[in-house]
């Protein structure tokens, strides 16, 4: 997979491109990892890439030559498969793990981060294959919510993770919370390791972490369960939990 950044701050990048996950799936060659500056495709002699919105109004808009430049010049005349092209901003929709699943099954991702007041529209509308948000909130800039959409999507590739079912068993993969975790030692404190991951049997170790992953989904995210067809076994210990709560 190629993923190209454009931005006004191509340093930012620099340590989470080259740390961590992201830093050994890019000397594996599995990603391929780069940061454009847009600003080398202003076309004016000061090299500005926002101008005054029309209408009037406060702040500043993203122009629309540097950006429509810097993705074209990324993509080679012969290209048979163009790239999604991913705008980071505020009114995208709402990211998600089965967004991020989608993404990664992708050649090429090019994302967008913006900055001052907003963009101009005919990126959106001509440019853009998506618009994605992180969270309800406002950010300086859209170099963070990248940073956080090429994190999740490039550690669902094959060969980046050390155990490939890690990503598999990952919260929200599954449509649930993930089941809590317990490594040695078997007694911390007066804290001890629940008895049945200790048994050595695999079948009702696997029956405790579906079930705990069940009921975590339930008490913290319970929007995730709306619509979903539960087990004759699942209602028992819904039920149960219920009276027990």
């Amino acid at each position: 997979m190629r993923i190209d950044v454009l931005t006004l701050f191509p340093e930012m990048f620099d340590g989470v491109f080259s740390s961590s996950i992201l830093g050994k799936a890019r000397a594996k060659g599995i990603v391929d990892l780069h940061t454009v500056n847009f600003r080398d495709y202003s076309n004016n002699k000061h090299n500005t890439v926002d101008d005054y919105p029309y209408g009037g109004g406060g702040g500043m808009v993203l122009k629309p030559e540097p950006i429509f430049a810097a993705v074209e010049d990324l993509l080679p005349p012969d290209a048979e498969v163009k790239p999604r092209v991913i705008l980071m901003c505020p009114q995208g929709e709402p990211y998600s793990q089965k967004k991020a699943e989608e993404l990664s099954g992708e050649e090429h991702l090019v994302f967008i981060c913006g900055h001052y007041e907003g963009y101009d529209e005919r990126i959106r509308e001509y440019l853009v294959t998506d618009e994605l948000s992180i969270g309800d909130y406002v950010l300086t800039g859209g170099e963070l919510p990248a940073m956080v959409v090429i994190d999740s999507v490039v550690r669902l590739l094959p060969g980046v993770l050390g155990n490939e079912l890690s990503a598999v068993t990952d919260s929200f993969s599954t449509g649930l919370l993930e089941y809590p975790h317990y490594t040695r030692p078997a007694q911390f404190r007066e804290w001890d390791v629940p008895d049945v991951l200790i048994s050595g049997h695999h079948e009702n170790v696997n029956t405790w972490r579906r079930k705990q992953s069940l009921l975590r989904t339930l008490q913290r995210r319970p929007d995730l369960l709306e619509g979903r067809e539960f087990t004759k076994e699942e209602r028992a210990w819904i039920e149960a939990w219920k009276k027990n709560s």
